[in-house]
């Protein structure tokens, strides 16, 4: 036969009101009875109805995480996991589920409306790859509690947390610069690949400050892939102005300019220094290691599940700003002691 709250009760020697407080971590209940009602109940082996909780709290405990899930993307995007595992260990402490639903073009605003109409959440962690216009549109005209990983392209009335991109690559460039390196290169990603941006509009605010500058012949923007970042790195190399230091948006593209350099003979760090950004998935095992410009991702999801959070206790609450600070990790591929 099922245990149930009247029989923890009996056995506490409480009254099942006081039990319940306890269940719902009621703070007008004395430590001493709390424990006792804890003990008990593991002693009986009960667990709440937590759909019964939910009911009676109007709410699901529930928080859906919005990205866009696609083929490889474990490999090519690693990080997206890293937020999530922040996101979910910063909420289960809460007493709150996670649930993961993949957003696609065609559907994407049709999905947001569904979970909003079905009342299936609480709120809602969103990637920022993934929202638009309309879809803001449809989660403020509801007052739906979010919060956005990343800062939208657009002006926007979301509420957003990003890592400060800006701030990343001006620290980049400046350990380039330390290092004795002048005449500097940057390669990207595609023009809309805002976190790119933002790095090489960091770098170049940095160099200029310092009397330097990054030439338009040594700026190169594409697909963050390997083999792009060859292909790019090949293009600058055939330059009259050969740079004496690249800086690497990513892990991927850093890999394909890793690559080339070492196909034309160049020394690294002796002749040409190389510095990318997240010390994940591939900084590690280049040879010679990459000195990198971390994130901590896993923080950043923590930090937005924790506004997440307020955002419902405070509806009113407005979010927009930069959290988690990037961290220089110096390696070998810029250790060059020419400055």
């Amino acid at each position: 036969m099922a245990i149930t709250i009247k029989d923890v009760a009996k056995a506490a020697n409480v009254s099942t009101a006081t039990v319940s407080k306890v269940i719902n971590g009621s703070p007008s209940i004395s430590i001493k009875t709390v424990e006792n009602v804890k003990h008990i109940m593991k002693e009986l082996n009960y667990y709440p109805n937590s759909s019964a909780q939910n009911f009676a709290r109007k709410s699901t405990r529930n928080i859906v995480f919005a990205t866009r899930l696609e083929r490889n993307t474990a490999f090519e995007n690693p990080h997206m996991f890293e937020i999530m595992s922040g996101v979910g260990k910063y909420l289960s402490k809460k007493n709150y589920t996670m649930s993961i639903i993949n957003i696609d073009e065609e559907s994407r605003s049709d999905e947001i409306e569904r979970i909003i109409a079905q009342k299936s959440a609480d709120g809602m962690v969103i990637h920022v790859s993934v929202v638009t216009k309309e879809m803001e549109y449809i989660i403020r005209k509801a007052e739906f509690p979010h919060i956005v990983i990343g800062c939208p392209s657009y002006e926007s009335r979301l509420c957003w947390i990003d890592n400060n991109n800006y701030l990343s690559g001006e620290m980049a460039a400046n350990h380039l610069v330390d290092q004795g390196y002048r005449n500097i290169a940057y390669i990207g990603g595609v023009e809309e690949d805002f976190i790119s941006t933002h790095r090489l509009q960091g770098a170049i605010t940095a160099l200029a400050e310092k009397g330097l500058k990054i030439t338009e012949e040594h700026i190169r923007c594409g697909e963050s892939t390997r083999q792009e970042g060859y292909k790019m790195l090949e293009s600058i190399l055939l330059e009259p102005n050969r740079p004496d230091a690249i800086i690497c948006s990513n892990n991927h593209i850093a890999l394909g300019v890793m690559k080339s350099i070492k196909e034309h003979n160049i020394r690294i760090p002796e002749d040409m220094g190389v510095i990318t950004f997240d010390d994940y998935p591939f900084s590690q095992i280049t040879d010679p290691m990459l000195s990198v410009v971390n994130i901590d991702v896993y923080d950043l999801g923590q930090q937005a599940s924790k506004l997440m959070i307020n955002k419902i206790k405070k509806p009113n609450l407005q979010v927009q700003t930069y959290t988690t600070l990037p961290n220089l990790i110096i390696r070998e591929s810029t250790i060059n002691n020419k400055g």
